[in-house]
């Protein structure tokens, strides 16, 4: 397994992280002993790197987690990097109803994670979407004493744009930056990663096949279970869903050329964005099976040239998708995507 240092303040971490939200939540049925059995093949692949939320079905996918971890080899076990999001506030019927991030709040989540994940600290501790009642300063400041008392090694942040980056870096140390960038989605090119870069801050990349709309396995006419995120996304509305797969389509001719899948070529693309520069780019990947993660780590032997990266960029140019990346009524919980 190839390794990436997240950040100039962060652990080395696995080149591609799994994301395990998947195996909980908003992508359909879900399927319990594959799910641990995944994570079991990607922590003997190498992956050393776990994300996941304490509001991914209300604490579900942390106990998941801690079942997998708990039946993983020991050797396996002591090398996994915890990755947490905390915040995000849901009622009893899986409604949404804001965000939280209070000192005294950030310690209280914090707890019943460690609970729920069975482990003595969090590695990588971070507030899913910033709390628009609470300076940005004092829940990284709550962060930090977490750090100080032992229960969390790393600060991390989620959907912040530059300006409350610089902000959180200026009350302690952040390792990195956890984001949506893949070949459709590139907002982050203009402002956010040159700060990151300035500042030392890593990125951890989610959304990296943009929820499987840019894996080369989806239909038009693919039937979703009800509550399925992609449901009401809009790039995979009636209006936006051709025009974007039209992009996939040019994008399997460079993918073929290479001789690879096209869900490896969308997140070879990603790795490349990374080494180049002192802070890392690390996709997470939201593999929910053994085949699907199989592949997925296959585009770490996938080496992309200048020719390559070029007939990449002219079959998927920057803002060439149609639609945004999440329903009108999230946007503006979006730090990141403010002006």
């Amino acid at each position: 397994m190839q390794m990436r240092q997240l950040g100039t303040t962060g652990p080395q971490v696995s080149a591609i992280g799994l994301g395990c939200m998947g195996m909980s939540a908003l992508y359909g049925p879900t399927d319990r002993a594959e799910s641990i059995a995944t994570i079991h093949a990607a922590l003997d692949a190498g992956v050393t790197l776990l994300d996941t939320g304490d509001f991914y079905a209300m604490g579900h996918n942390e106990l998941l987690i801690n079942e997998a971890l708990r039946t993983a080899p020991a050797a396996h076990r002591e090398k996994a990097l915890l990755s947490v999001k905390f915040g995000a506030l849901r009622g009893p019927d899986g409604g949404w109803s804001g965000y939280d991030g209070r000192p005294a709040a950030v310690k209280n989540f914090a707890a019943y994670s460690l609970q729920r994940l069975g482990a003595d600290h969090i590695d990588v501790y971070r507030i899913a979407r910033v709390d628009p009642d609470v300076p940005i300063e004092e829940t990284v400041g709550a962060i930090a004493e977490l750090v100080e008392a032992g229960y969390v090694r790393n600060i991390g942040l989620s959907e912040t744009g530059a300006e409350t980056i610089r902000r959180a870096a200026a009350v302690a140390p952040i390792c990195d930056l956890q984001i949506e960038y893949s070949l459709i989605s590139r907002g982050i090119e203009d402002e956010i990663l040159p700060v990151c870069r300035e500042l030392g801050v890593g990125i951890t990349a989610y959304g990296v096949l943009s929820r499987g709309l840019i894996s080369g396995h989806w239909s038009r006419d693919r039937k979703l279970a009800e509550g399925d995120f992609r449901s009401f996304s809009p790039r995979f509305g009636s209006e936006n869903v051709d025009h974007n797969l039209g992009l996939v389509e040019a994008l399997r001719k460079v993918a073929d050329d290479k001789g690879i899948s096209v869900a490896q070529t969308a997140i070879a693309w990603v790795l490349a964005q990374g080494p180049k520069h002192a802070t890392a780019i690390v996709p997470l990947i939201g593999s929910r099976t053994r085949a699907q993660l199989t592949e997925a780590l296959g585009s770490l032997g996938a080496t992309l040239d200048a020719d390559d990266l070029a007939a990449i960029e002219e079959a998927v140019p920057a803002d060439a998708a149609a639609g945004d990346r999440y329903p009108q009524g999230r946007m503006p919980d979006l730090d990141s995507e403010k002006k």
